[in-house]
């Protein structure tokens, strides 16, 4: 149960009606002390999850589909990448109800502890068979990562806070892209020790890494601001009174059933934040899975490969934190959705219909890393932050990453081998497709919540709800407005 307040601090309001906090602290200083003790965690736990989904890209050029005796035409490499999605897809929402029950300290370390095990195995695997058994255990292991993370961020925040958070977690992913291509080239070098190749040491290596941190967060991992240690009852109580302030009551002691996701799954805006994340997938894991085979085909060798996969990466973290600065001062989220995503489309367009201009091309990855990895977590952050109470913010988290990740199945087959002598046009225009898909669903999102602020202004007219009956209703409580 969340502590009660106590009558100096958390909710207690001055004479002019502002909420104060704790005599002894401000707010600024307690938001600083909650990002050194959440941020830190999930961004280290998030860049290894994404380093041992994708490195199976950078072992890729180091003979991975050689050594496995995997057909270089056909579709069996794409298979391995598509494996990984069906148990991720599968698993999102009942992560995040077991994430709830068991606390995120103890479940999102245990999943660590697994595809940390997972990820070393796959460096073990003799077989086409061996490799796809493995990456469907890390899809199980990895599933509750992303959609876990978010959840216990959006528990910490308020919704102008929300965004420079989300995306320096969401850079997680460029990080591990810049730091992938890094590690790999230097393992890779690696090769022949102890009579193993060095796609084989970049598994085995990367994930005895994952293995160790995550026996180390079992122990510190943070959790919900209702259970945490390190704040005092004071702080808690004023901690849960800020967020109430800005989001309503969240209903923390209440369980969240499998009953639940049905009556959620029935409000149109869960679809389309499923939608806007769907189409934003394909051209993202298509990007993080073959960039260094597109690069490759540029002809360069196997470490300058991996050299050139960074400075993407780098060019797409820096641009995620401006615009999400942007989106917090602005305290506006629809824009900074859209905009990036017209800077993703020009690079595929260039990659569309350039092919003998190589280092215009190799810009034209620059355009669509950026756009791609810099639109997406403020799609995910309007869309969760925008979600009220533990139970409807749990379930509705889960089904955007859940059915969006559905796209990673499409993204693994988009860039074929067989592509190779067409310059994987074929693979550009389906990222164009999809990324215009997810521009056209932020657009429906936002006409839609337009829609609802509106309604909700005519529902406090007419009457008003008991506490309890606000709690249950979340976001659909007529007092909580929607974040444009």
């Amino acid at each position: 149960m969340p502590p009660a307040p106590s009558s100096t601090s958390a909710d207690e309001a001055g004479t002019d009606g502002k909420l104060r906090p704790p005599a002894h602290t401000t707010e600024s200083h307690i938001v600083a002390r909650i990002d050194y003790h959440i941020l830190p965690f999930v961004c280290i736990l998030y860049l290894l999850a994404f380093l041992d989904r994708v490195n199976v890209g950078n072992a890729r050029a180091f003979n991975l589909q050689q050594d496995l005796h995997l057909d270089p035409l056909g579709t069996q490499f794409n298979t391995v990448l598509t494996i990984f999605f069906i148990p991720y897809i599968l698993f999102e929402i009942p992560s995040n109800i077991y994430l709830k029950r068991f606390s995120p300290r103890v479940w999102l370390s245990v999943c660590c502890i697994g595809f940390g095990v997972v990820t070393t195995l796959q460096g073990l695997a003799q077989n086409y068979g061996g490799i796809l058994v493995t990456r469907f255990f890390l899809g199980v292991f990895e599933c509750g990562m992303f959609p876990g993370c978010f959840y216990l961020i959006s528990m910490w925040y308020k919704r102008d806070e929300a965004q420079k958070r989300y995306t320096l977690f969401f850079s997680s992913t460029s990080l591990a892209g810049a730091f992938g291509g890094l590690l790999a080239s230097a393992i890779g070098k690696m090769d022949g020790i102890r009579g193993y190749s060095g796609w084989r040491w970049i598994f085995i290596l990367e994930g005895l890494l994952t293995f160790v941190i995550g026996i180390i967060f079992l122990f510190t991992f943070p959790s919900f601001p209702e259970d945490t240690k390190w704040l005092t009852e004071e702080e808690r109580a004023y901690v849960k009174a800020r967020l109430e302030a800005d989001q309503g009551a969240n209903a923390a002691e209440r369980k969240i059933t499998f009953r639940d996701v049905i009556t959620v799954m029935k409000d149109y805006k869960i679809w389309l934040g499923g939608f806007m994340y769907f189409g934003m997938i394909v051209p993202a894991y298509g990007y993080a899975y073959f960039s260094p085979t597109i690069i490759q085909s540029y002809h360069y060798g196997a470490i300058e490969t991996q050299l050139r996969s960074v400075p993407p990466w780098a060019a797409s973290f820096g641009f995620g934190m401006v615009i999400a600065v942007l989106s917090d001062w602005s305290r506006h989220r629809f824009l900074y959705a859209v905009c990036p995503i017209f800077i993703a489309v020009a690079g595929f367009g260039i990659l569309i219909n350039v092919h003998h201009n190589v280092d215009l091309q190799y810009a034209a990855l620059f355009l669509v890393c950026l756009g791609t990895y810099s639109a997406m977590p403020v799609m995910v952050c309007w869309f969760n932050m925008n979600l009220g109470g533990h139970h409807r913010r749990a379930i509705g988290t889960a089904w955007q990453i859940g059915f969006g990740n559905i796209g990673g199945i499409i993204a693994t087959y988009s860039f074929l081998a067989r592509d190779a002598a067409n310059f994987y046009r074929n693979g550009y225009i389906i990222c164009l497709a999809f990324i215009a898909f997810a521009a056209a669903s932020c657009i429906a999102y936002a006409v839609a919540i337009t829609y609802e602020n509106k309604k909700k202004e005519k529902m406090l007219r007419d009457g008003n709800l008991s506490e309890s009956e606000k709690m249950e209703l979340g976001d659909l409580n007529p007092e909580f407005k929607y974040m444009l």
